[in-house]
């Protein structure tokens, strides 16, 4: 995956973490690894992790490198275990790895650390309103000790903001003291609202992101959790499709998967199926009518091999519709997940019409399998991943850091000031190793009128 971002607005500053106050408390980490008689290796805090590997020339090397801080446990502590209440929140859509997450942070706090007082925040950020009326429930490691076997949270989930000031007051009442958000964008952004409001009122409180997001649009993140699991399902409905599509005469198979802003999923599906012959994501510009349209070089393919497989992103083409989605932002410019207009639907009502004129009809099978992959188990590689993050959400924690995420970054964990991850969204870039993969795996041509 091309994970380089545009770096030439980024600071030394843009990385830096914040930190409740001085760690003075031994980690009793050291006394259970020497207990068990196995090895403990802590991080320093001066560790980092290089943001860039691959310069044009020697004149680019920076005179002061921009770095992220390694992730990791700490050999001193800034919270006391017997202090410490923590809560967890899930939020915004169903992915795979959800309940890995929980799983894997409510172990490391009691088994590791020594918390005993965890809770689950239901629903959500609505679910720290009081005006929900969902109380916060107990998490033990009997009460997740099976949930990794299954599909979406057990804490339940919601989308949309909070009052922020009700949020905090209610975690105040609450005496939590470390609050785990697990989300996307939207999550981590209210996060870094809590965080900051929480230093406003100056309430000692640890806010950790852990990033989740299935579209894996989240910047400065090599790969969020489920990503995997998403990829390897939607392989399987392109599977399908490829199946239905050779098994007619002039059969197309059509599958919709999840990609707003960016077609991260389409793009690794398409590359891991080899069926694909066309793939349209919201990067990329296309056009269905012309002399160089999609429909016009659907025609050719069908002409020539009798079949095809067509993979859209869901939030490509949206450019061809008369009315256009609700706007990117709210009235007070801050950001909001766009609704879009169905694509896979226009394509397949556009693709029947047009062939049925021409005197050549298509058999069209439309596949949308999102719902299907958002309720899915994580397989092995995204259960590995999510038992790492939460691994090191809590490390961070304990060690008082705040306003951050644990991401991952050059296959090495690392932590993310939430402002950085959130600066913008991320995107295939055209001119990428990834796009010219899907080029060559396609042999699909330009789409322009």
């Amino acid at each position: 995956m091309d994970i380089r971002e545009n770096s030439t607005s980024l600071t030394i500053n843009d990385f830096v973490i914040e930190q409740l106050g001085e760690c003075r408390l031994e980690n009793p980490i050291r006394a259970y690894y020497r207990r068990h008689g196995g090895p403990c290796r802590f991080i320093d805090d001066h560790r980092r992790v290089r943001y860039r590997v691959e310069i044009e020339d020697d004149s680019e090397e920076e005179t002061v490198p921009l770095v992220f801080e390694k992730a990791g446990p700490r050999a001193l502590l800034f919270f006391k275990p017997e202090k410490v209440h923590a809560a967890i929140v899930t939020c915004g859509g169903l992915c795979p790895g959800l309940n890995d997450v929980i799983r894997a942070i409510v172990n490391q706090l009691y088994y590791h650390y020594g918390v005993r007082r965890i809770s689950g925040v239901p629903y959500g950020f609505r679910g720290l309103n009081p005006a929900s009326h969902t109380p916060l429930m107990e998490l033990t490691p009997q009460a997740v000790s099976d949930v990794h076997n299954e599909a979406g949270t057990i804490l339940g989930s919601s989308r949309g903001e909070q009052p922020t000031d009700i949020v905090v007051d209610t975690l105040q009442k609450a005496g939590i003291n470390i609050l785990f958000c697990i989300g996307g964008d939207g999550t981590q952004r209210g996060a870094r609202d809590i965080a900051q409001e929480a230093v406003r009122r100056r309430y000692t409180m640890s806010v950790i992101g852990v990033p989740k997001t299935i579209d894996n649009d989240l910047a400065f993140v090599y790969k969020t959790f489920g990503f995997e699991t998403a990829v390897q399902t939607a392989v399987a409905a392109i599977q399908g499709a490829h199946t239905e599509a050779r098994s007619y005469l002039n059969g197309v198979g059509l599958v919709k998967l999840m990609g707003r802003d960016s077609g991260f999923i389409a793009a690794y599906a398409t590359l891991a199926s080899g069926d694909v012959n066309y793939l349209l994501v919201p990067e990329v510009p296309f056009e269905l009518d012309g002399k160089h349209g999609l429909i016009t070089h659907l025609s050719r393919r069908l002409a020539a091999r009798r079949h095809a497989v067509i993979v859209v992103a869901e939030g490509a083409g949206q450019h061809l519709f008369e009315e256009t989605a609700e706007p990117a932002t709210h009235p007070d410019g801050r950001p909001r997940n766009r609704v879009y207009n169905d694509i896979g639907t226009l394509l397949s009502d556009r693709l029947s019409e047009s062939f049925q004129q021409r005197g050549n009809p298509v058999a069209l099978k439309y596949i949308d399998p999102s719902y299907m992959i958002r309720n899915t188990p994580a397989n092995a590689s995204d259960s590995i991943y999510c038992l790492n993050l939460g691994h090191n959400a809590v490390h961070a924690a304990m060690a008082g850091k705040t306003n951050m995420m644990v991401g991952l970054w050059h296959n090495v964990f690392v932590h993310v000031p939430i402002a950085l991850a959130t600066r913008h969204r991320k995107r295939i870039n055209p001119e990428s190793a990834l796009w010219r993969s899907v080029l060559e795996a396609t042999g699909q041509p330009p789409f322009r009128k």
